[in-house]
């Protein structure tokens, strides 16, 4: 300890404050790797290309060529590049032809599958054609633009109060101007001057 003693006052206080930041840098370094150790291991436990999204207010379109094909906005979504899949909440949006609205949509839940170009909607889907056709059903498939657009499960289609039909199924027609209806169907028409 006698060198201690022969040291000046300043050389003290600066091995001093050595001391205590490397204390300092010590115990952080121990503390960082006790609350860590759990996290590389569940890293490498999870697919390490695998990237998840929370989102609030998701937006998605498809547009080629300055056409755009389809928008969905979904009020809540996740997003997993695994499968290439988004899913929504609350989801609204458009089908286009030629830049104009051809159809429009809602439901409480829905899909986009960026490997499989497919959108799936389901509970409570509800559909507007640019004619005034409507159209609800438990679910919704859309499989590219050339594709009819399948609805299925308790199918209703009514249109301007003088048509009426339910049905398993509905194919929508990829140019949105007809529909065929499959299964188990019932059709009605009115008469516009008896409704009034």
């Amino acid at each position: 300890m006698n060198w201690w003693s022969n040291l000046s006052k300043k050389k003290k206080a600066y091995a001093g404050a050595f001391v205590v930041l490397a204390s300092i840098m010590l115990w952080a370094f121990i503390s960082a790797g006790v609350i860590t150790h759990d996290f590389n291991r569940s890293q490498l436990s999870v697919d390490k290309d695998r990237q998840e999204a929370l989102i609030n207010g998701i937006i998605l379109t498809e547009t080629k060529d300055e056409k755009k094909y389809w928008e969905l906005y979904g009020e809540t979504g996740a997003y997993d590049s695994t499968n290439e899949v988004a899913m929504m909440d609350n989801v609204i949006g458009n089908f286009y032809k030629e830049n104009k609205v051809a159809m429009s949509f809602q439901s409480s839940k829905g899909t986009y599958n960026a490997a499989k170009k497919t959108i799936v909607l389901y509970q409570d889907t509800f559909v507007v054609l640019e004619d005034g056709t409507t159209l609800k059903a438990d679910r919704l498939r859309y499989a590219g633009n050339e594709q009819p657009i399948i609805a299925t499960g308790n199918v209703k289609i009514t249109r301007d109060n003088n048509f009426l039909a339910t049905a398993d199924e509905v194919m929508i027609s990829p140019d949105f101007t007809s529909f065929k209806i499959k299964g188990n169907t019932t059709s009605k028409m009115y008469d516009t001057k008896e409704i009034k």
